[in-house]
């Protein structure tokens, strides 16, 4: 059975999408579809609006089975910590994954904020970007094959990473589901009524 997760990231521009696009190509790849990443890019409808934009992006993690969220960067994007709280408010499993080398934060035990670390059914994958494009090349690759092969190493942590999620057992309990989900579907403030029923049959078919 394939499951369906949600690819949480910065983007605002090529770079950004070219490698959202490539790594979840590469991670329904090397899973043989058993993941299939959810790509945001790929459903905004700008001429639709802002608030249009946030409430399709909370309904698509919402429904979705698994969580990739991407922690690169000098700072961590504004945007992506917000869908990571939300999926830990619906205990979805998370996966927080970072190529950047660069260090930062404010504890010794992931390179960000200490206030997004310790969450349950939360895994870690922290990898050298760099240093995997340099191997690539050390192995006579063109830098466009070098990207190709850095992405598909990637992948492959990340998949291995998502396997074990999926064997985490959900914290919440079964007595608070109905209450849990009622709050889901109203502190964001959906405008419609359709996203709200979407996504209420799908938290009571994961619960169940």
């Amino acid at each position: 059975m394939s499951l369906s997760v949600y690819f949480a990231g910065e983007l605002f521009n090529a770079k950004h999408l070219a490698g959202n696009a490539g790594l979840a190509a590469a991670v329904q790849r090397r899973s043989n579809s058993q993941f299939l990443c959810v790509l945001p890019q790929t459903m905004e409808s700008r001429e639709e609006g802002a608030h249009f934009i946030r409430d399709e992006d909370l309904e698509h993690l919402l429904c979705s089975d698994i969580a990739i969220f991407n922690f690169d960067g000098s700072e961590i994007d504004s945007g992506t910590v917000v869908e990571f709280m939300v999926a830990k408010f619906a205990d979805i499993p998370a996966l927080l994954l970072r190529t950047d080398f660069r260090r930062g934060g404010d504890q010794g035990h992931d390179p960000w904020n200490l206030m997004l670390s310790f969450y349950p059914r939360t895994k870690t994958c922290c990898l050298d970007g760099m240093a995997l494009y340099k191997t690539a090349l050390g192995q006579s690759l063109d830098p466009v094959a070098a990207a190709d092969w850095m992405l598909d190493q990637i992948a492959e942590q990340v998949v291995k990473e998502l396997e074990e999620l999926t064997q985490l057992k959900p914290i919440l309990p079964s007595a608070l589901n109905n209450s849990i989900h009622d709050w889901l579907v109203q502190f964001p403030g959906f405008r419609s009524p359709e996203s709200i029923t979407r996504i209420r049959q799908t938290l009571a078919r994961k619960s169940a």
